[in-house]
């Protein structure tokens, strides 16, 4: 099966207006009986905000970088605030598989109540450990939680910088 090329800015904003103050897409064109001229693009799914364009699915934030800056990105877009449907310019940057984890919020099965913070069952105490670039930093063993989420934060923010999010 014929794998179909990926939009061009030249195509994507003869269809498309994004507007990089509030991040939606609306439509310039309609291309089809679901899209209406100046109505929102795209629909959320799996988190993200998906337009389909010329038979082709699209994340919005991928399209939102080919918009402005003519190019598609090089690397992963992150966004700043952890929001995937926020897709305002300011929210977005380029970032590396690693800088893209790092900006993720606390899993929601977390029992510590903080990132990078386990129950060490086998030697008791609360274990701090950090991933980057497929390894991982054992940070050391803590008597609480607590200390073992500073000592996790300190070295997020030596790793990771801007990337680091620590809730």
């Amino acid at each position: 099966m014929e794998r179909r090329a990926r939009i061009t800015p030249e195509r994507l904003q003869e269809v498309l207006h994004y507007d990089p103050n509030t991040g939606e897409f609306r439509w310039r064109q309609r291309l089809s009986r679901a899209s209406q001229i100046d109505a929102v693009a795209g629909t959320v799914s799996l988190r993200y905000r998906c337009i389909r364009l010329d038979g082709r699915n699209y994340t919005a934030h991928q399209l939102a970088w080919l918009y402005v800056t003519g190019e598609w990105p090089s690397l992963l877009i992150d966004h700043r605030d952890g929001d995937p449907t926020n897709n305002r310019w300011d929210n977005l940057r380029l970032a590396t598989r690693s800088e893209n984890s790092a900006n993720r919020r606390r899993n929601r099965n977390n029992k510590s109540g903080f990132k990078g913070v386990i129950w060490d069952r086998r030697h008791g105490g609360w274990l701090a450990r950090i991933g980057k670039n497929r390894r991982t930093y054992y940070l050391g063993r803590y008597a609480t939680a607590e200390e073992a989420h500073a000592a996790y934060a300190a070295k997020a923010r030596e790793l990771f910088g801007d990337f680091a999010r620590t809730e």
